[in-house]
């Protein structure tokens, strides 16, 4: 497999939210992929993905209400398609707040443009990777990593919690759905796999997409993040 990217190889990756929290099972991820979720704030780079997500879906008719209000903060959205344009932003830089953040910020060109925020940290009390959903950080989601037999990154997600203000309480998974995603990098292709699946015990499928894509590393100045790209919204609870 090939080394991991040059400016990871000269630095420490002690300070990858996603290193910290899974320890030496770190090291037994593909390269590529400890690579792309190996660099952090210090790091002075940014990754780009570009590629084509071979389907994007959504579950049955019942389900397309929930995700249309999954619109109103770059959640998830109701349209589906295949072959459809995809990127993805991860961007990695300290918050108000001084928590270490990496973004995962996907766009789809499905006739409209449709995002899907996510801004990851690390409850240090947990030692977990919380995802904060969408644009305003309404909902904070667990996530659960692990290493697939390829070498990928194995993502399920655990419990929910919602703030707004003073309120404060577990998102009830009936109104909601469990998310299984896989990343990876496949040498003979070389490019990066993903599946994501959102499912519902009560309601079935929900939500996802799966395709592959190229990465690109530019330089950044950690010290001038654009404003665009962060959340209109920071929350302090995990």
């Amino acid at each position: 497999m090939d080394e991991p990217h040059s400016f990871l190889s000269e630095r420490s990756v002690s300070k990858s939210i996603y290193a910290t929290v899974m320890g030496k099972e770190f090291e037994r991820l593909h390269p590529k992929i400890q690579e792309r979720f190996g660099f952090d704030s210090h790091s002075g780079k940014r990754a780009i993905g570009r590629g084509v997500m071979a389907r994007v879906w959504h579950g049955r008719f019942y389900t397309l209400p929930f995700l249309k209000v999954g619109t109103w903060r770059n959640i998830m959205f109701p349209e589906q398609g295949e072959n459809v344009p995809f990127t993805i932003e991860n961007w990695a830089y300290i918050d108000t707040l001084g928590r270490e953040t990496v973004t995962e910020l996907r766009t789809f060109q499905l006739g409209r443009e449709r995002r899907f925020d996510a801004y990851m940290v690390r409850d240090p009390k947990r030692n977990q990777v919380v995802d904060y959903m969408g644009t305003h950080q309404h909902l904070a989601v667990d996530l659960h990593l692990s290493v697939a037999e390829n070498g990928g990154l194995r993502i399920v997600s655990g419990e929910q919690r919602f703030y707004e203000g003073r309120i404060a309480f577990k998102f009830p998974m009936f109104f909601s759905g469990r998310a299984h995603v896989l990343v990876w990098f496949d040498d003979a292709t070389q490019k990066y796999y993903i599946e994501v699946e959102v499912k519902s015990d009560i309601w079935g499928p929900l939500f996802g997409f799966s395709g592959t894509f190229d990465v690109e590393w530019e330089d950044v100045d950690p010290e001038n993040i654009p404003k665009s790209i962060m959340p209109q919204r920071e929350e302090a609870r995990f």
